[in-house]
């Protein structure tokens, strides 16, 4: 983890003095943005342990559930490894996508890919763990998000760990994307599961808050 782990990356602007480019084919250690206006933009996957990305099929189960286009929504990917949850949103017409990402490497690639994507301005990448990211976001008194990801390692429990921190900084009709090595259960109240999946292993999850009354 970078000592400076809780400063905020500026979006594009502080990735151009990256080296190295992005490969034109899709191959083992990258995965592809599947919709919106960078679609096909293959990412760079590090070997980083516990970076699991979320398979095209599943991100496209998902993005199929959110409605395809998330034209003005405020998203955070708590756990960004690749990027492609975020960088997904962000093609698909979020207008404030935060990144959050504790790997060095891991938190280069991104920078390297945010350099080369035309309107990446809108994407921000803090360079922390989950923990350190969500208690700076709140300090800076960073509005509320429509869409939080939350696709951790599966070995350290985060989801616990961080579950009253995420939650309040979720809009009061946001939505909560979690993936995870078992069923998500219990819910935690007043959240329900309102729509959910399996892929291998894999165990997928979207989150709304129970009507009240």
């Amino acid at each position: 983890m970078s000592k400076d782990s809780n400063r905020l990356a500026r979006p594009a602007q502080a990735a151009r003095q990256q080296s190295g480019g992005l490969a034109q084919s899709a191959a083992p250690g990258r995965v592809r943005i599947i919709g919106g206006q960078w679609k096909r933009t293959p990412l760079q996957v590090p070997a980083v342990p516990g970076l699991r990305p979320t398979p095209d099929r599943v991100r496209e189960t998902l993005f199929n559930w959110l409605g395809q286009s998330l034209e003005g929504w405020r998203c955070l990917d708590l756990f960004a490894g690749s990027g492609a949850l975020g960088l997904e949103a962000a093609s698909r017409g979020a207008a404030r996508v935060v990144l959050v990402e504790r790997d060095r490497a891991a938190s280069r690639l991104i920078a390297q890919a945010l350099s080369r994507l035309a309107g990446s301005e809108r994407v921000a990448l803090i360079e922390a763990d989950a923990q350190r990211a969500l208690s700076d976001l709140k300090a800076r008194d960073e509005p509320r998000f429509d869409l939080v990801f939350l696709d951790p390692p599966f070995s350290e429990d985060w989801v616990t760990r961080l579950w009253p921190a995420i939650e309040v900084c979720v809009a009061d009709s946001g939505l909560i994307y979690v993936e995870s090595d078992r069923a998500f259960d219990p819910v935690p109240p007043p959240w329900r599961i309102e729509r959910a999946g399996r892929a291998g292993q894999v165990h997928y999850h979207l989150l709304r808050r129970a009507s009240i009354g």
